[in-house]
């Protein structure tokens, strides 16, 4: 037996005991949420991977209430906070306050400073508060005056957005956009989901609370478990394939390129890796496998992929793109 064989089997055994916790996460939270299966272990992949997540979907798909239900499952700080056009940036991180009895300047912290951060229709604030929302983001520290603070581990930051009502919001640029690692696409239930979710909420009383079952401390050991899973050197290269054809989609000859004005960073290829390495934990196992790579695929690239105008008169998005490409880069 080879070496890397005995240690992918002693890195199986920690994932099945540090992954555990994250299925009683995800059954306590199905009380509460119903089907959106892909949007729940998305979140989870964000968290593992240390990765901030984008939600994108109509109002009324449970995108707040399943990130409520994350912090509530994680016994963590959690903060929600809604974006105003009249939003500051030190409503967000916080200013210093002068104390008249001594002349002096204290630090009065906003409500950033939390673990998981709910940024409700980011698009909706000004150009100024997301910059300062995603510095904290990026950098993990904010500064106020001139003392710089640390963020508390885990951070992260899940926003929503709404597609429609786009009117007095500001869409966040493209290069802005590339900081969080997933954007996810909430969609509508199906017809028994939504009977489900007729049985189960349409009370006057509050749905069921989410009781913790899980602690920080769990999420930080099992980011140490997702750095240890195992990753063939055939799958790290189809990682960077795929984002490479993001770029040049020429080799495959998919006639796509002129749909194509920019392809993924370097950010997708670590994003991708880390993704796919939290998608195979939560499967316990102690190895990446390509369709753990295809599991975060989309959601790690449709936001980093932008199209031409070429593309949007062919009704063409960047999903059609990323599919496209999925689909014909050879599988190791």
């Amino acid at each position: 037996m080879s070496v890397s064989q005995v240690d992918v089997k002693q890195i199986a055994a920690e994932v099945e005991a540090k992954s555990e916790p994250f299925q009683r996460l995800l059954n306590e939270m199905q009380k509460v949420i119903v089907g959106q299966e892909d949007l729940l272990r998305k979140m989870f992949v964000g968290l593992l991977a240390n990765g901030h997540i984008l939600i994108e979907g109509v109002p009324g798909l449970a995108k707040t209430t399943a990130v409520s239900c994350l912090a509530a499952g994680i016994d963590t700080g959690f903060q929600r906070l809604q974006f105003t056009p009249d939003l500051l940036p030190a409503d967000l991180i916080g200013t210093l306050i002068y104390r008249p009895s001594d002349g002096q300047f204290t630090v009065k912290k906003g409500p950033i400073f939390s673990n998981i951060i709910l940024a409700d229709e980011v698009n909706r604030a000004p150009a100024k508060v997301q910059s300062a929302l995603l510095e904290a983001m990026q950098e993990r520290q904010v500064t106020i005056g001139t003392d710089t603070f640390k963020l508390d581990e885990p951070f992260l930051v899940l926003a929503t957005q709404n597609p429609i009502e786009q009117e007095g919001t500001y869409p966040l640029p493209e290069a802005q956009v590339d900081r969080f690692m997933l954007k996810l696409i909430v969609t509508y239930p199906t017809r028994e989901q939504e009977r489900q979710i007729l049985d189960r909420m349409s009370y006057t009383r509050p749905a069921t609370t989410i009781r913790p079952v899980m602690k920080p401390a769990d999420v930080i050991a099992a980011r140490k478990v997702v750095d240890e899973i195992y990753m063939d050197d055939r799958i790290k290269d189809y990682v960077v394939d795929l984002v490479q054809a993001t770029r040049d989609p020429r080799p495959l000859r998919l006639g796509i390129e002129d749909w194509i004005q920019y392809g993924g960073s370097p950010r997708a290829t670590i994003y991708l890796t880390l993704g796919a390495k939290a998608s195979a934990f939560l499967a316990g196992r102690g190895y990446v496998t390509p369709q753990d790579v295809k599991n975060v695929a989309l959601d790690v690239l449709r936001h980093r992929v932008i199209v031409t105008y070429e593309a949007e008169a062919e009704e063409k998005k960047s999903d059609d793109v990323v599919r496209a490409i999925l689909e014909h880069v050879p599988v190791p």
